[in-house]
């Protein structure tokens, strides 16, 4: 298991509770998908390149592809790890990002207004899944 990984699903673990706040990137303030995968990220020690004003839907998923690459993560297809993201693809052009761990996602969800943990459904289980690169900065 990637520690760093492990790390960021710990911190986001932490998080659940959290509130929905679209474009939030700090926990104590709220947080959207995106903002709890950075805040994750750089409370496990790794700061991620921040997406710049992005729309909660309306993207196309290679646009959405394209900031995860820029952040440092690749597609896999490798066994799942936690500190995987999951890449949900929604109804209605929507990308929903979560992070994967042994039993389930922490994501931070619109409808319920928090960041939760859940159990994997079958929209997890087909989403794409990118990993982040365990180089150094």
């Amino acid at each position: 298991m990637d520690e760093l990984g492990a790390r960021a699903f710990a911190a986001a673990r932490a998080m659940v509770g959290a509130r929905f706040v679209p474009q939030g990137r700090d926990p104590r303030t709220g947080v959207d998908c995106v903002g709890l995968v950075w805040a994750a990220y750089a409370e496990a020690g790794r700061m991620l390149v921040a997406p710049a004003a992005y729309p909660l839907r309306g993207w196309r998923a290679a646009r959405v592809a394209a900031g995860l690459t820029a952040a440092g993560f690749g597609e896999t297809a490798d066994a799942t790890q936690a500190g995987d993201v999951a890449l949900i693809a929604l109804p209605a052009r929507q990308f929903h990002l979560a992070l994967i761990g042994p039993a389930g996602i922490v994501h931070a969800h619109a409808g319920l207004r928090r960041v939760v943990e859940a159990p994997f459904d079958p929209e997890v289980l087909r989403a794409h899944r990118w990993r982040l690169s365990v180089r150094e900065e």
